[in-house]
């Protein structure tokens, strides 16, 4: 029920109504000829009727429904999700006055929620915003801001690549004011959900299974909203049942949400690097999140080098997650980029108290961090932003400019990896 999904807009009907009561019917029917709707569209029966009607037959661009009668107004509304098509912008109203209410219809995907009795100007005022959100963002718009995809990977478990992943989804969100997916590829042991206080649903597992179902209306329906702009896709798979799949549905999953979103964050783990590695072949950027110790100096080393021989195109941020205070690193950070050949582009410092505070009310680290906390992720957004949508020339420019620089002289307690590395595989 939400605007991105609007590409088969122009061939459904504009407007539909379904009222409880005559005074409402009267108000519609004069503001539906203001738009050039049929008045005949008005119909009686409330939400129940709405639900029974859409059943059987295409749901209209604009659907405006009245919940005066529904016992459960929430739960009426998913019911109503079940029937409408991608890109119907739903308007309810009702007589409940309950702030609560109102933030979970709105979660829920519906447009907007108007309190018994509203005004013509209310109605008026609702109906034009629900034809600008049907023009936009992603009609003429998308030219000027075209999607941003990103892959998160860390080259150790625990280096908090998922807390990153978060924060990353939730800036594009809120900051960057982009309509953002995150995809959470961890089936058993995500946390992208979890680290939004959300239940991750079934839709990730039941994409997997059954890849065919995969469009527009199954993203619709199978996200789970954290907000406005920011859209979760994760799982809970029990652990003693595997799930087994060609990776189809990932890309399939990928490719839609491109059309739904203007941004997508992929969790990725590691260990999918090597059973999938399409995974990375459309993403704009790949952020690989590290450590200073001597196994994560090993293993960026051998990521970045997977990733240079196998999605060239990707623009590759290296972030430096945990970073302990007062100088206890098992490996400095010289030698670390010395032995990787390359700087870090962002270091993050350890804050346990922020990490707490973040688990407690539900929200990325993002969210609750201020000032100096805040600036690494700030950071981060603008450069995935940047890197993204800069031309290819010459972000492959840099690239290779960056390659050819070498490290500076010296020797360190782990300088001989990268040859010892080359050796070994030889």
């Amino acid at each position: 029920m939400n605007a991105p999904f609007n590409a088969r807009a122009a061939m459904r009907d504009p407007f539909q109504a379904f009222v409880c009561d005559d005074a409402t019917a009267d108000m519609l029917r004069p503001i539906a000829v203001e738009h050039g709707w049929s008045p005949e569209k008005v119909n009686k029966g409330g939400l129940r009727n709405g639900v029974q009607s859409l059943s059987v037959s295409a749901s209209p661009n604009i659907l405006f429904v009245d919940l005066s009668e529904s016992a459960d107004p929430l739960n009426d509304i998913n019911a109503l999700a079940e029937v409408c098509e991608p890109g119907t912008v739903v308007i309810a109203a009702g007589q409940v006055n309950d702030v609560r209410l109102y933030r979970d219809l709105v979660a829920s995907g519906i447009h907007d929620y108007l309190l018994k009795p509203f005004t013509v100007d209310q109605l008026r005022d609702t109906f034009t915003h629900a034809q600008a959100m049907l023009s936009g963002p992603r009609g003429e718009a998308q030219v000027d801001r075209p999607h941003v995809m990103t892959t998160v990977v860390g080259v150790r478990g625990g280096v908090g690549a998922s807390t990153i992943a978060t924060s990353l989804a939730w800036l594009l969100g809120d900051k960057a004011h982009r309509s953002t997916a995150l995809l959470d590829l961890d089936i058993h042991f995500g946390t992208g959900a979890l680290a939004l206080d959300l239940e991750p649903g079934r839709g990730l597992t039941d994409a997997i299974e059954n890849p065919s179902r995969i469009d527009g209306l199954f993203i619709e329906r199978a996200m789970v909203r954290a907000n406005e702009r920011l859209s979760v896709l994760s799982a809970e798979a029990p652990i003693n049942q595997p799930l087994v799949t060609d990776g189809t549905a990932f890309f399939q999953l990928q490719e839609e949400m491109k059309n739904a979103f203007e941004s997508t964050v992929v969790d990725l783990p590691r260990q999918m690097l090597i059973q999938y590695p399409h995974m990375v072949h459309d993403s704009h950027v790949a952020v690989v999140v590290c450590e200073m110790t001597l196994a994560a100096t090993r293993d960026t080393i051998r990521l970045l080098a997977w990733l240079k021989a196998n999605a060239p195109q990707t623009k590759v941020i290296l972030v430096s997650n945990r970073m302990p205070s007062g100088g206890a690193l098992e490996i400095g950070r010289k030698d670390f980029e010395q032995s990787i050949e390359r700087s870090v582009d962002i270091v993050i410092n350890e804050d346990g108290k922020l990490a707490a505070q973040a688990a407690k009310l539900g929200k990325p680290v993002a969210a609750v961090a201020g000032g100096k906390a805040a600036q690494p992720y700030l950071t981060l957004c603008n450069m995935v932003l940047s890197h993204a949508t800069e031309d290819g020339a010459d972000a492959a420019a840099k690239t290779a400019k960056a390659a050819a620089a070498p490290g500076e002289g010296g020797k360190s307690l782990v300088g001989g990896l990268k040859s010892m590395l080359a050796k070994k595989a030889a």
